[in-house]
This record gives C-alpha cells, structure tokens and sequence, in this order.
C-alpha cells in the first residue's frame, strides 16, 4: 500500500493575487480613504488598527459604530460604492443580513462595522490595542480628519 505524501505551501500576503491590479493605493491609503467615508455616513469612534506585525489576516483594520442596522448598511454601501470606482472590489461581506456586525474584506484592509452594544460585546478594540492607531474625530474637517497617529 502505498501512502500519499502532503505538501503544504504557504502563500504570503504579499504574493496572493490581488482582484484590484489596475490601482496602486497602499493598505494605508485605503483604509484611511475608508475611515473617511464612513466618518461622512456619521460613523462613531473610527479607529483604524495598523495590525500587520500581529497577525497575517490585513494590514489594517478599520473599526467604526454606528447607531442603527440602516446606518450599518449605508456605511457598507457608502465604502464599497466609492471604492469599487478605485477598482476596489471586496473579496467578501459578511453579517449584511444579522445588523449587528458588518464585515467587509478587501484583502490588506477589513473593515468592520458595528451597531454599538455589539463592538462593547466583542470588544476588538482591546484584542488590537497593542497595534499603532489612528483615530478619526467624530466631525469631518476639511483639512484633515485624522487626530492621533498613535505608533
């Protein structure tokens, strides 16, 4: 008898084919465009985690609240309307239909968004706080929106 032999290769991040070859913004970019976006739909407490030296899952994470499960879906749509005219096209979307959690995967960026008794439950903001932030006033400026670059 004979017995199968498994190899098992791991592919980096880095070298994952990308759905989105025609545009050139960084994981950074992208998710601080994120963070904008969702700061225009009235998004609570964004927060953008650089979470790359912790975990191989995204460069980044962006985390936001938001009151109600229209405010979640406007949100989601708002990111992946804009994006999407970037060449961005997310690689999956989960929780669209459960209102609590929305999750959407751009592969080097995840966002996450939250109804908010749903983030104090989860709590990722406390899993990720070793990793460097940048959190987004509550009000859009004109300038600029970011207040901290902690890291």
């Amino acid at each position: 008898m004979k017995t199968k032999s498994i190899t098992r290769i791991t592919i980096s991040k880095d070298s994952r084919e990308r759905p989105n070859k025609n545009s050139s913004w960084s994981a950074k970019q992208k998710a601080l465009q994120i963070g904008e976006i969702a700061q225009s739909k009235h998004a609570e407490e964004i927060v953008l985690f650089q979470v790359d030296a912790l975990t191989s899952l995204a460069d980044y994470f962006v985390i936001c609240s938001a009151e109600s499960e229209p405010q979640i879906l406007a949100i989601a749509d708002a990111i992946q309307v804009s994006l999407s005219k970037h060449g961005y096209r997310p690689l999956g979307i989960e929780g669209r239909e459960a209102g609590l959690w929305l999750l959407i995967d751009y592969d080097d960026v995840i966002v996450h968004i939250f109804k908010e008794e749903a983030r104090s439950f989860y709590n990722l903001d406390r899993l990720w706080a070793d990793a460097p932030q940048i959190i987004f006033s509550s009000q859009p400026k004109d300038d600029t929106s970011l207040t901290r670059d902690k890291g």
